[in-house]
């Protein structure tokens, strides 16, 4: 989301774009996650191996691990895509406008990515792949003080408060259960539209919304 440039297309800093090497170390981090992936779907998280992951990938298992500390962590990149996209979206998010309508607005609109069939396969497996679900939560936990930042930013108050933790904390919350309820839905209809992700995250942050009515 960067400003539009004056002859229509999009301005790049160039100090701002990453490196040959690191768009090539995404790459391969990208490739190993959608091997993994299809490995533990079809044959199962205990049934794979790290070897198999490297094989199927063309890379050493050396490589592989120099990238990532176990098999399961080998998914991590394809789980955080979509929780770093929504910070990211995050950065730009107009102050006069609330934040329901603008996460919801953002998947209605485009401009947040169609969702990742391996991305939702994976998410439907750290149901019942405790190893998976450590990784998922992981990646949540890790993005906390990220959104604790945004929305201490936005307040004015500070990030370690503890009211802008438990904001933060629901928000994030919020996004993990939308992403799994939308996950399932698919699993149901296969042809569900980006539009039931936008109708899960409303339902999501809606529910943060109204607090603890208990």
């Amino acid at each position: 989301m960067r400003d539009a440039a004056p002859s229509g297309e999009a301005a790049t800093d160039p100090a701002s774009r990453p490196s040959l090497g690191e768009r090539r170390r995404s790459a391969l981090r990208l490739d190993i996650a959608r091997e993994a992936v299809r490995l533990f779907t079809s044959q199962g998280v205990t049934g794979t191996t790290g070897d198999q992951i490297a094989q199927a990938v063309g890379i050493s298992t050396r490589t592989l691990w120099r990238h990532f500390p176990s098999k399961e962590g080998c998914v991590r990149p394809l789980l955080t895509a979509g929780l770093d996209l929504a910070v990211d979206a995050l950065r730009h998010w107009p102050r006069e406008t609330p934040l329901l309508g603008f996460l919801t607005d953002a998947c209605r609109h485009g401009t947040l990515p169609t969702a990742d069939p391996a991305v939702l396969d994976l998410i439907r497996m750290t149901r019942t792949e405790p190893s998976l679900r450590a990784v998922w939560l992981q990646a949540h936990d890790d993005a906390l003080p990220v959104l604790a930042g945004l929305l201490a930013e936005r307040s004015g108050a500070d990030a370690g408060d503890l009211r802008v933790r438990v904001h933060a904390a629901t928000l994030n919350g919020a996004l993990r259960a939308a992403a799994e309820d939308f996950a399932l839905r698919c699993e149901e209809d296969p042809g569900a539209s980006d539009g039931e992700l936008a109708s899960c995250l409303h339902a999501a942050l809606r529910a943060a919304a109204e607090g603890l009515p208990y």
